[in-house]
């Protein structure tokens, strides 16, 4: 019998050949335009991305791999970032709508234009005998409740306010399915091969200032969960671009996630910078940005959350393991070895402060690293005698530090490497 934790709360029961009846469905009522054929699509798409923590879905199928899914969800998006700033905000050329350019009535709000004064359009949702005049006279004296679109029949996205809330709804929606794909490992190879997917999140994460904050966390977590199979010159490859974006604003992004006031963002900015720079082919992209990353990233280190800690040596341990340059650089920013040092001795995760105590060990093992950490020669000491867990790390930080013959200054103190 199933433990009671596994039967409270709500469940839901998706039948395993949904996906296979209905994908060209989802695809088709995410690319219509109209409102309930794409609330329908992003509910069903939801509930099937969806993962408990816990849960091994064996016939879970891979969402990405239908034709043309991440494409029409991506567009959702696109739609709604077209009109989300003003025109004078826009930085790059506007993509070009196709859809429905060769019919009367489109799903983008002018569905009046192509008419004459005297054409009349039936609504077959309002029976025999009525007409798009009498519909619009029946919604200006019945206006339905901006919270309660979903639940019309039918009907069209316009560009008022309600329209443009309704239109941001759905990109937030299509967003959250999309960062429900990353954590798939069916999806992951194709959603980071994606040029697509990578530029509509790198644009959402370079415009989180004025970009709706769930969005922004969406695409943020998307593309952490798919930052190691990532390699940045994607920007520049021969694949179709959508949205005109760098390798270098790629990394600006990231910077400005890095610096932002939402501590949330710091730490997952920090985490991407840690997993992109293990590809040894982004190295050229993140490495100019070096000082300013890793001023920030000492400066999250100061941070009381453990979380923030935590991602910020993260980072630092992956950074200097890039080459002499990074240590030099990391050594002589102020504040780091202390922080780490405090780090190791206050943090509760064991894994942290083994990776806290490797980064110094990189640190000391440069000869020019070494004359500015023997001011922490006691404090290394007070660890290596009250801390057996890293005592063997910082024996070996010691020795590094004052037995090495070329250390004109240490030569009379090298007594731990005795």
């Amino acid at each position: 019998m199933a433990a009671p934790s596994t039967l409270l709360g709500p469940s839901l029961q998706v039948h395993s050949d949904f996906v296979d009846q209905n994908n060209k469905r989802i695809v088709l009522a995410l690319q219509s335009g109209l409102k309930s054929e794409l609330t329908w699509a992003l509910n069903a798409l939801t509930n099937l991305s969806f993962k408990e923590k816990d849960e091994v879905r064996r016939d879970a199928t891979p969402l990405a791999k239908i034709p043309g899914l991440l494409d029409a969800l991506l567009q959702v998006i696109d739609d709604w970032r077209d009109i989300a700033l003003p025109r004078g905000l826009v930085k790059r050329t506007p993509r070009v709508r196709l859809l429905g350019t060769n019919s009367l009535v489109t799903g983008f709000g002018n569905e009046n234009k192509p008419l004459s004064s005297n054409d009349v359009v039936r609504n077959p949702s309002m029976g025999p005998g009525s007409s798009i005049i009498e519909a619009s006279v029946q919604k200006s004296t019945t206006k339905t409740h901006p919270s309660e679109w979903w639940f019309k029949e039918d009907g069209l996205f316009n560009l008022d306010d309600e329209g443009r809330a309704e239109k941001q709804q759905c990109a937030v929606a299509a967003s959250n399915i999309i960062r429900n794909f990353s954590f798939m490992a069916e999806n992951e190879v194709i959603m980071a091969q994606h040029r697509h997917c990578l530029e509509t999140v790198f644009q959402c994460i370079e415009d989180h200032i004025a970009e709706d904050e769930e969005l922004v966390t969406n695409a943020l977590e998307t593309v952490v969960n798919l930052a190691p199979l990532l390699d940045l010159a994607i920007f520049s490859s021969s694949k179709p671009s959508f949205i005109k974006i760098t390798e270098k604003h790629a990394v600006q992004a990231i910077m400005g996630m890095l610096k932002s006031s939402v501590k949330a963002w710091n730490f997952g900015a920090a985490e991407l910078i840690g997993r992109l720079i293990i590809n040894p082919d982004n190295e050229p992209f993140i490495l100019p940005f070096g000082p300013q990353i890793y001023k920030r990233l000492v400066d999250i280190l100061s941070l009381p959350a453990v979380d923030a800690q935590a991602a910020a040596v993260g980072a630092l341990y992956n950074l200097a393991e890039v080459n002499m340059d990074c240590r030099l650089k990391l050594a002589s920013e102020r504040w780091a070895v202390d922080r780490l040092l405090k780090v190791i001795k206050t943090h509760s995760v064991p894994e942290v402060c083994r990776k806290a105590a490797i980064i110094l060990e990189s640190l000391v093992a440069e000869p020019q690293n070494r004359a500015l950490l023997l001011a922490y020669e006691n404090a290394f000491a007070e660890i290596l005698l009250s801390d057996g867990k890293y005592s063997d790390t910082f024996a070996r930080i010691l020795y590094e530090l004052t037995s090495r013959p070329s250390n004109k200054v240490a030569t009379t103190r090298g007594v731990w490497g005795m």
